[in-house]
């Protein structure tokens, strides 16, 4: 058996979300002034690899502390679209692959490429509308990408209320640079951590191969 890792990196270098000062990680006590290591830790919940839930942008605030963990686990499918022509995943794209109902998708593009401490990329590669549709309308359970958001400059946010609204999971600031794809699929543990009340939360996200 072999573990990846595919969680972002974090340390104060790490990108944010369009570059958000909203990550600190610092000495509350060290050893040579307290014979003890301590730090404090604050990030924004959309941090690094994260998981949302449908109270972001939903009005139903179901939020990440009741979301079914089952859906973090299982058999995942990476799809390759380090290739495509454009920076966004339309359904043309993703038509090219066999997605069944209740499949666990991740999205393998050139964000992959990106240091986990580069500036925000703002024309990172992001799935459109019409690739959320046609994730809807496969009936997926799971989708993962490569970047610090699914969706980028959509103003009424569509890539996520159609996910979200066909009950389809989100998760976040994957890193797949180093993953084989000769393999058909790895299993998948992604869990948030268990803060109460709020619409998303940081996550440990591994891939595992039998």
């Amino acid at each position: 058996m072999k573990i990846y890792d595919i969680s972002w990196p974090i340390d104060n270098t790490s990108t944010t979300y369009k570059d958000k000062k909203n990550l600190n990680i610092g000495w509350v006590a060290s050893w040579d002034k307290d014979l003890r290591r301590e730090s404090s830790i604050s990030i924004g919940s959309h941090t690094g690899t994260h998981i949302d839930a449908p109270g972001h942008f939903l009005k139903d605030n179901i939020t990440v502390d009741s979301l079914d963990l089952n859906n973090f686990c299982g058999v995942a499918k990476i799809l390759d679209l380090s290739n495509i022509n454009n920076n966004f995943i339309s359904d043309l794209d993703l038509k090219k692959f066999d997605i069944n109902s209740k499949d666990t998708i991740l999205l393998k593009t050139k964000n992959s490429d990106l240091a986990y401490n580069s500036l925000f990329n703002k024309d990172f590669v992001y799935l459109a509308k019409s690739g959320a549709e046609y994730l809807a309308s496969k009936n997926i359970k799971t989708i993962g990408i490569d970047y610090l958001g699914i969706e980028r400059n959509q103003k009424d946010h569509d890539t996520h209320k159609i996910l979200f609204k066909n009950e389809i999971n989100i998760i976040e600031g994957l890193r797949l640079k180093n993953i084989d794809l000769s393999f058909n699929s790895y299993k998948l543990i992604c869990l948030p951590l268990n803060i109460i009340g709020y619409e998303a939360a940081p996550a440990r996200a591994i891939l595992i191969k039998d």
